[in-house]
Formats: C-alpha cells, sequence, structure tokens
C-alpha cells in the first residue's frame, strides 16, 4: 500500500536534500519522463510541453520556489528580444539591450554577490550591516548568461527572436543543463526543437557512453577521493605534512574535474538520448601543454561566451598588443568572480589572466621569430608543457578550493617548508584504495581519444533492449558503491 504522506514528502522541495544527477530519485525521476517523453515524441508541441514541465519541476526540485525566477527571466527575455528586433530606432534597440544587460546581471548580483559587498563595505568601514539570508538558485549563473547571449544575439541580428515562448522557456529550462552546465546557446539550440525525434545508434552509443562515462566519474572517481582522502586535507593543511597536501592537490585535480565534466558529459548524454545534441565543456584539459590550450579545453562554453560577449565587446586583439593583456587578464578576472563571491575566486581568476597574458606574449614571440621545432625536441617540450601547465592549474586549484587565504597560503607553506618526503610509504598504506583510484583517473583522462570513440561504436551496436539493461544494471552497480558513502553535494553553486 502506497503511503501517500511518504509520497508528498519525496515529491517536495527540500533545502537540505536537492535532487542531483547522481541521487536514487533522479533515475525513477528520469525513467519516467524517458517514457512520458517517448509516448508524444511524434508530436513536437506535446515534446516541448512534457519537457518543460519535468525540466521546471527539476527546477523546484533543485532550488524550490526560486523556480519562478526561471519563468520570470524567460518572460522578459522573450518579450525585450521580440521588442529589440521589431523595434526600427538603434537607440530604443540599446536601449532594451541595456535593460535587458541590467536585469540579468541584477538578478545574479542579488542572489550571488550581494552579502559579498555587504562584508566588503563592513570591512572597510567597520560598519556592522547584517547580511540577507539568502539561498543562491541552483543554474542561476547559467540560464543568466544564455539569457545575455540570447538578447545580445538578437541585438546583432545574428538570430531572430522565438515566435513560442513556450519553445523559448523549453530551452532556458532544459533540464540536462541545470547543474553545471554547458552554457547552451539559444542560436545552437532553438532550431533542434522543431526537428523530427528520431534516435539512431549512434545517439544511443554516444547517450550511453556519456551517461555511463559521467556517472563513473562523478561517483567512482570524485566523490570517492573527495570523501576519503582531499575533504581531510582540506579542512585544514596545517596538520598534515607537505606530501600529504601535495597529494591532496593532486586528488583535488581530479575531483574537480570528475565532477564537472561528469556532470556535463551526463547532460550531453540525456540531450542526445533526447534528440538534442549540445556541445561538449571539456576536452580532457590536463594534456593541455599550454594555458591558452587548457582554457579551449576546460569549461569550453565559458571560454567561448567570455569571449564572444566580453573579451571582443572590450576591443579583443584590436585596440594594440597591451591593451590586448588587459583585456585577457579582465575577462578572466571576471570569469573567475562569475565562478563565486569570494576574493580567492577573484585570485584565481587573476592568475589565469595574467597568465594567459603571458602566454600571449610567448606564442607571439614564436611568431615573429618563425622559430619551428620539431622531432624530438618538439616532443620533449611537449611533455614539458604538460606538465608545467598541469602544475600551475593545480597551484590556481590551492585557491579555487581553500575556504580562505590563510587555509591556501598554509598548504602551500606545508609543502615547501615541511614536505617530509620519507612518510610516502606510510601514506601509501594508508590510503592505497584512494592512490588507485587516483592513478586510475589520471590513466583515464590521458587514453587517446581514439579509444573514446572505439567504445561508443560498440556500444552504438547493442540493440535498445540491451542498451537499457546495461544501463539498469551499471546504475545498480552505482547504486551499491553510493550506499557505502555519503551523497556529495555540488562543491560550489552556480
Amino acid at each position: 500500500m502506497i503511503d501517500i504522506n511518504k509520497l508528498l514528502y519525496e515529491l517536495s522541495y527540500h533545502e537540505s536534500d536537492p535532487v542531483l544527477f547522481n541521487s536514487g530519485f533522479f533515475f525513477y525521476y528520469f525513467a519516467i519522463f524517458l517514457m512520458c517523453y517517448l509516448l508524444v515524441s511524434r508530436n513536437k508541441t506535446a515534446r516541448v510541453w512534457v519537457y518543460t514541465v519535468f525540466s521546471l519541476y527539476f527546477f523546484y526540485k533543485a532550488c524550490g520556489y526560486y523556480v519562478g525566477l526561471v519563468i520570470l527571466s524567460a518572460i522578459v527575455d522573450f518579450n525585450l528580444s521580440r521588442w529589440i528586433h521589431e523595434s526600427p530606432d538603434k537607440k530604443v534597440k540599446k536601449s532594451l539591450l541595456v535593460l535587458s544587460i541590467f536585469l540579468n546581471i541584477g538578478l545574479l548580483f542579488y542572489f550571488k554577490y550581494t552579502n559579498f559587498f555587504i562584508g566588503m563595505i563592513n570591512d572597510i568601514t567597520a560598519g556592522h550591516i547584517s547580511t540577507l539570508k539568502l539561498i543562491l538558485p541552483i543554474g542561476i549563473s547559467f540560464y543568466t548568461f544564455e539569457n545575455l547571449s540570447y538578447t545580445i544575439d538578437v541585438y546583432r541580428d545574428e538570430i531572430k527572436p522565438v515566435d513560442n515562448f513556450m519553445d523559448y522557456l523549453f530551452f532556458l529550462s532544459f533540464f540536462p543543463k541545470l547543474m553545471m552546465g554547458p552554457i547552451v546557446r539559444a542560436a545552437d539550440f532553438i532550431p533542434q526543437i522543431s526537428m523530427p525525434y528520431r534516435l539512431s545508434s549512434e545517439d544511443i552509443g554516444k547517450g550511453m557512453y556519456l551517461i555511463m562515462g559521467g556517472l563513473f566519474k562523478k561517483i567512482v572517481i570524485s566523490d570517492f577521493i573527495y570523501q576519503n582522502f582531499v575533504q581531510y586535507i582540506f579542512d585544514d593543511p596545517s596538520k598534515h605534512t607537505g606530501l600529504e597536501c601535495l597529494m591532496g592537490v593532486y586528488g583535488y585535480a581530479l575531483v574537480i574535474y570528475c565532477d564537472f565534466s561528469g556532470y556535463s558529459d551526463m547532460a550531453l548524454g540525456i540531450a542526445r538520448w533526447t534528440g538534442f545534441k549540445i556541445p561538449p565543456n571539456f576536452d580532457s584539459p590536463y594534456q593541455s601543454s599550454s594555458i591558452t590550450e587548457f582554457w579551449r579545453r576546460w569549461h569550453i562554453s565559458l571560454s567561448s561566451w567570455l569571449r564572444d560577449y566580453l573579451y571582443i565587446p572590450l576591443g579583443g586583439n584590436r585596440k594594440g598588443k597591451v591593451r590586448q593583456y588587459v583585456n585577457l587578464a579582465l575577462t578572466m578576472l571576471i570569469g573567475g568572480f562569475w565562478h563565486g563571491a569570494s576574493w580567492n575566486f577573484i585570485f584565481w581568476g587573476a592568475m589565469h589572466g595574467g597568465a594567459l597574458a603571458l602566454d600571449k606574449v610567448r606564442i607571439d614571440y614564436l611568431k615573429k621569430s618563425k622559430t619551428v621545432i620539431t622531432g624530438w625536441k618538439a616532443s620533449f617540450l611537449k611533455v614539458l608543457g604538460v606538465l608545467i601547465t598541469f602544475h600551475f592549474v593545480c597551484f590556481c586549484w590551492v585557491f579555487f578550493k581553500a575556504s580562505t587565504f590563510h587555509d591556501a597560503w598554509s598548504l602551500i607553506h606545508q609543502v615547501v617548508y615541511d614536505f617530509q618526503p620519507e612518510i610516502a610509504l606510510e601514506l601509501y598504506n594508508g590510503y592505497t584504495a584512494v592512490f588507485w583510484v587516483m592513478i586510475l583517473g589520471f590513466i583515464l583522462h590521458f587514453l587517446p581519444s581514439k579509444v573514446e570513440f572505439s567504445v561508443e561504436k560498440i556500444l552504438g551496436r547493442i540493440p535498445v533492449a540491451g542498451s537499457v539493461a546495461i544501463m539498469v544494471a551499471f546504475i545498480w552497480l552505482l547504486v551499491q558503491v553510493k550506499s557505502t558513502q555519503p551523497m556529495i553535494p555540488i562543491y560550489f553553486q552556480f
């Protein structure tokens, strides 16, 4: 007999237990959604309504009644974009665009940065302004940037505004990209809405590979390493030796990548199974041999958004070399602040911005000197570049993850002044499973892309019934693994 009260409790939003892609609730939710979606798959309007309703419910389960912000922002930008397109007066167009930017950034600023600036004002003036009791709506950074890109593209006459409000609400609330992106642009997504729903063997194989791979990254690698090692190091670095701290940083490099890219992969896989192709967000970033290459591989959708809507409007490389370097640094500084309301994030962005500017100097010098390096020297420099880039990124991750500057510098102090390499064997014996999972994670990360393509082709040859059976078995296995460790939430909210 069904307990109605228990069922209603499970279906309601709970601040302490928001829905996650790797939660048991999500698997039931996704199964019911997929069944309903397939039943109406031949009718475009019905598909949009089913997907939108399920997406809005997913938003509700993730952040409660803040789901209303998604609907409100969709209404505002749907109408503003149409007025921008229809207005013959350039001044009116620009005024409407400014209004859209002000409303979107204002909404994001209020929820994400108000308390940060209140704290800063209190520090400067020794004041006692009380902070607000605000809950950061999950995904607000993503759908804010999607709204902005849409209205800006309409203003630039790069796309025409959507005629159907439900199509725009569907695009904005599309639940696979809710948690951690990628940032999807309307020009790439909306044309796919009207296309007939067809699922090819390639879609099945690619979707299954991405979903299973994303779950594996998140549950088996990221959660395990974080729960059993990394969190202890970053809770109080001063209590650990430099060797432990260094291994903790390496562990966090895997944790942040597998957590972030795992969610993104699941988003891509779910989208693929439902007839939508959204751009990849990660491309083995730790294989990069320069910081410029790293940002072409890491959080690709954010990098391209910052380039097209911030770096280029600031002047890009059109205002001279010095201005170009300033624009690069400023873009990454803002990109760091986008990640979170903290001086740590700003400093993290500033370091990456400075590194990108210096790397641009290097690239320009090589172009001018027409230096061409081949053979073993090129291979050696490639490997050296990968090692230097990886360790610079890891150094920056210390400030990204640490709660305060004091904790970040404390960890760095331990690595530099209290390394204690003699405890290596003792450390390995204490965290054997963690280190082997880390080794597995790095091996998988550095596998050639042709291995991925081969696995996708194999999965694509499996009949639909077999694919479903494999997915059910895989999820059951992961649930058993997950039951042995606590559920790990997202480490920072967008």
